[in-house]
């Protein structure tokens, strides 16, 4: 079973330079943190939970219109840490510093705790957090998701049905499953498959199905979108990602659709090069 878990940690190391920052608050910190200097926090807690802290990275001469981007792990919705998007993050810092980013710790399913809502739920305090803490960081409250796996799942389920203050400009998808309803899903003979939808299909019914499925839930307000999949990936069949991009267009909505014929969850070299190239510009363009 862990072993399975474990295909789904899709990390991306990308080499960079990280730049430093710090934090001169006094004893009791400041009013408001200094926008003319980076802040760098790890392990803000946002709840009761040990994994229910992020880490923030706010970049120096920011204004109150500075946007945020979310990094959201994978795992297969019960294994995976922040530290696996770390990539992301310093690609982020490095080659786009105007931007916050946000990298959140969830809490991770177990056999007495079910991924949805649970999940979803903290994706919706650690926004609610930067909102009540909109002045002190001095950003605005406009976000972006970039998500890998379940995390990419994560991202688009929130990003599409739990938005209520509009504020995702553009969301991404690294082999994020999209339909728990696909035939790949549910007429497979493949117990790495049957595994991802026992996971997070807890409940077989067609309704809960379609509840926890971003394929079901988006609808022609949703926020532009990038995916990008593998064309050889063991769990994530290549419908997840063509049939969420048909969906799309079909609902007029602003998208991107790459596939790699012969990538599988997750991928390295020029590749890799392709997708932080495609991501910069989607992000650049509509966060």
């Amino acid at each position: 079973m862990n072993h399975l878990k474990s295909i789904f940690l899709f990390f991306l190391s990308i080499s960079v330079v990280v730049s430093c920052s710090s934090d001169d608050s006094g004893d009791n910190g400041p009013m408001v943190l200094n926008p003319l200097e980076a802040h760098e926090q790890l392990n803000i807690s946002y709840g009761e939970d040990n994994d229910q802290v992020f880490d923030l990275y706010l970049p120096a001469n920011r204004t109150v219109a500075t946007k945020t981007v979310l990094l959201v792990h994978g795992g297969g919705w019960t294994t995976g840490d922040k530290s696996d998007m770390n990539g992301f993050k310093e690609y982020i810092k490095e080659n786009m510093p105007d931007y916050a980013v946000v990298n959140i710790n969830y809490r991770l399913a177990d056999e007495e705790n079910q991924p949805y809502p649970m999940q979803i739920d903290d994706i919706t305090s650690v926004v609610n957090h930067l909102q009540e803490q909109q002045d002190y960081y001095t950003i605005s409250n406009t976000l972006g998701f970039v998500g890998v796996s379940a995390g990419a799942h994560l991202s688009l389920l929130w990003s599409y049905a739990f938005d209520v203050n509009h504020q995702v400009n553009m969301v991404c998808s690294v082999v994020g499953p999209t339909n728990f309803t696909d035939p790949a899903y549910l007429e497979n003979n493949n117990p790495l498959l049957q595994e991802l939808l026992d996971t997070f299909g807890i409940d077989t019914t067609t309704e809960f199905l379609e509840e926890v499925s971003p394929y079901h839930r988006v609808s022609a307000s949703a926020p532009p979108t990038i995916l990008f999949y593998g064309g050889q990936d063991p769990l994530i069949p290549t419908t997840q990602g063509t049939m969420m991009r048909d969906k799309l267009a079909e609902l007029n909505i602003t998208h991107e659709f790459t596939l790699y014929p012969n990538e599988g969850h997750g991928w390295l070299g020029l590749n890799l090069l392709d997708t932080t190239i495609k991501l910069q510009a989607f992000i650049e363009t509509h966060l």
